[in-house]
């Protein structure tokens, strides 16, 4: 199992939040995806945001979270929207 921290995007303080929702690996995060992964968060840190959602799906696909396509940031955005009704 590999380190959270072994992921592009992921520093000590993301990894601290993953570890305390039950995300223990890059494993482990890969396989719940992002968008399980932030609702996870959410509930445990209500001021996690999209920026952070970004931040996940980017370490998932091994590329910086501000190059993820404009198709997928409008879907994760959506998702983030939907989070807050």
């Amino acid at each position: 199992m590999s380190e959270l921290t072994s992921m592009l995007n992921i520093g000590k303080e993301m990894e601290r939040k993953l570890i305390s929702v039950g995300i223990k690996s890059s494993e482990e995060l890969i396989d719940i995806g992002a968008k399980d992964a932030f609702l996870r968060l959410k509930q445990k840190y209500p001021n996690v945001c999209l920026v952070h959602l970004y931040t996940l799906e980017g370490a998932i696909h091994d590329i910086e979270y501000n190059r993820l396509s404009e198709d997928t940031k409008k879907e994760l955005k959506e998702f983030s929207d939907f989070l807050k009704r």
